[in-house]
């Protein structure tokens, strides 16, 4: 069988399977190599980092970083704000947008090609970070959750595939939801949402990873910095090279807080990591299903 395939390829056919294959080849490489730097950079020596690099000699390689890190209390109350964000956030988002996806991909809607053109302006002008600071200072949501939580809880491209979704259900569902004297609401809640699960995790898949990853509006609307989340955290390490207090206060040189402080960086980049890392496995088998919506018309 494989013999009588590779006989079918001509040249041409082989020389750009060649190339795929080699330009996906480096791309694996140029996210692998990274990735596995900071694992093994996390767990080494940060005298025999700085001075030879990454050794593959166990007696170089130490859990005083994940110590220090995971002994932080700034770093576990960043890291329950950052969950906490994230999953309200998550919470909040998918199911406003479902709402506002389902009468939208209904054709019979009233309004529904000017709703639509509102939203797709949304898309592409804004009112900029000053108006919305102002906006949600006039609120009196500065300095709480909701300030983070609330202004991108809609996103009008996740409205959209969710939207397209709808529409590939067949309408026979609707109709036969009708006779049994099922209203707007019950099919919305019995009958859709059961059979949306594929679009449901693709949706907080997305909102839960772009909240876990995001500090700006943090860093704009939070002046507590017991509400901030882990990202600032990380960010006052990576970026500002200003590692919390307690994490290398027993360190009296100022050379060997440097060498501590850039041994954290790994640490906490893996730290930070973790729970993306977890959820993918989870919701990969409704992920390949739901991010194809739309792709293929019957």
């Amino acid at each position: 069988m494989m013999e009588t395939r590779r006989m079918k390829l001509g040249l041409s056919d082989r020389v750009i399977l060649g190339v795929g294959f080699t330009l996906l080849g480096l791309f694996v490489i140029a996210v692998f190599v990274p990735l596995a730097y900071v694992v093994l950079a996390s767990f080494m020596d940060p005298n025999v980092l700085n001075n030879q690099g990454i050794s593959f000699n166990f007696k170089d390689w130490t859990l005083e970083a994940y110590r220090r890190v995971l002994g932080n209390a700034m770093i576990w109350r960043g890291f329950a704000n950052s969950f906490f964000y994230s999953a309200a956030f998550t919470v909040i988002s998918v199911f406003v947008t479902l709402l506002a996806a389902y009468p939208m991909s209904k054709k019979d809607f009233v309004g529904r090609k000017f709703f639509n053109i509102i939203f797709v302006i949304t898309m592409f002008f804004g009112g900029g970070m000053i108006p919305t600071f102002i906006l949600i200072n006039n609120l009196h949501l500065v300095n709480t959750v909701w300030a983070i939580i609330l202004p991108g809880a809609f996103n009008v491209w996740n409205m959209i595939l969710a939207r397209t979704y709808y529409q590939s259900i067949p309408t026979e569902l609707r109709e036969a939801s009708s006779l049994d004297g099922a209203n707007e609401l019950q099919h919305f809640f019995k009958i859709m949402m059961p059979v949306c699960k594929p679009i449901i995790a693709v949706l907080a898949l997305w909102s839960f990873v772009g909240m876990w990853n995001s500090y700006f509006d943090a860093m704009i609307y939070l002046n507590d910095a017991d509400m901030q989340p882990l990202q600032l955290v990380l960010r006052s390490i990576l970026v500002q090279n200003t590692p919390q207090p307690g994490m290398i206060a027993d360190i009296q040189s100022t050379a060997e807080m440097s060498k501590v402080a850039e041994l954290l960086k790994y640490a906490t980049i893996i730290v930070s990591s973790l729970p993306l890392l977890i959820m993918y496995p989870f919701f990969q088998k409704y992920f390949d299903k739901g991010i194809m919506v739309g792709s293929v018309k019957g």
